[in-house]
């Protein structure tokens, strides 16, 4: 089993930055893949982005030139830093992480509100 804790979330005016933080605790060692999900009001869970253990990374297209995501495999920790925030980023951000088995784990979230 893992559990998941995400933090950092709040909120900040458009064209602001915030960083989510995500640890990891429990059967670490069998994580491969850590990334951030996010569901705004009114819509469907979507991935923002994601990284696997050798540092592989993919994003959603809105999150690209504006969100990075990185991993510290050493705390087990998962970030994801967002820069020129938008009102429509505003959502509830859900880490995430699946283990070589296929298992999918799931923090319980954090908010992100965007103001204009």
């Amino acid at each position: 089993q893992v559990q998941l804790v995400e933090s950092g979330g709040g909120l900040v005016q458009a064209g602001g930055s915030l960083r989510l933080s995500c640890a990891a605790s429990g059967s670490t060692t069998s994580i491969n893949g850590m990334g951030w999900y996010r569901r705004a009001p009114g819509k469907q869970r979507e991935l923002v982005s994601i990284i696997i253990r050798s540092g592989t990374t993919n994003y959603a297209d809105s999150a690209k030139g504006r969100f990075t995501i990185s991993r510290d495999n050493v705390k087990n920790t998962v970030y994801l830093q967002m820069n020129s925030l938008k009102p429509e980023d505003t959502a509830v951000y859900y880490c995430n992480a699946y283990d070589y088995h296929g298992t999918s784990y799931w923090g319980k979230g954090t908010l992100v509100t965007v103001s204009s």
